[in-house]
């Protein structure tokens, strides 16, 4: 995701530790990592920041999209975020 430049990052660490906190919450989400954008690619200066959730399967992840728990958590995103071009998504199975 790409934060606004001017969001302090401990607003960042709030948004993030508030994702995190869903760990244990919502049935199936077994984990959740975040951190800054350290790459050198020049393909990766889009965004800021990054994260990953790891579910249980496909239905957990499903399931947890309209959850009023993520829900909320991800207001704190979207307040901290660039409102254009802001947030890529992807899902994959390993």
């Amino acid at each position: 995701m790409k934060v606004r430049f001017e969001v302090p990052e401990s607003d960042v660490a709030s948004a993030m530790a508030e994702l995190g906190a869903l760990v244990g919450e919502v049935p199936g989400l077994l984990s959740f990592v975040w951190g800054r954008n350290d790459s050198p690619e020049a393909a990766g200066k889009a965004h800021t920041h990054g994260f990953i959730m790891e579910f249980s399967d496909v239905t957990s992840r499903d399931a947890y999209l309209p959850d009023p728990r993520h829900q909320k958590a991800a207001q704190g995103l979207r307040a901290i975020r660039e409102p254009v071009g802001g947030v890529t998504i992807v899902d994959f199975s390993a």
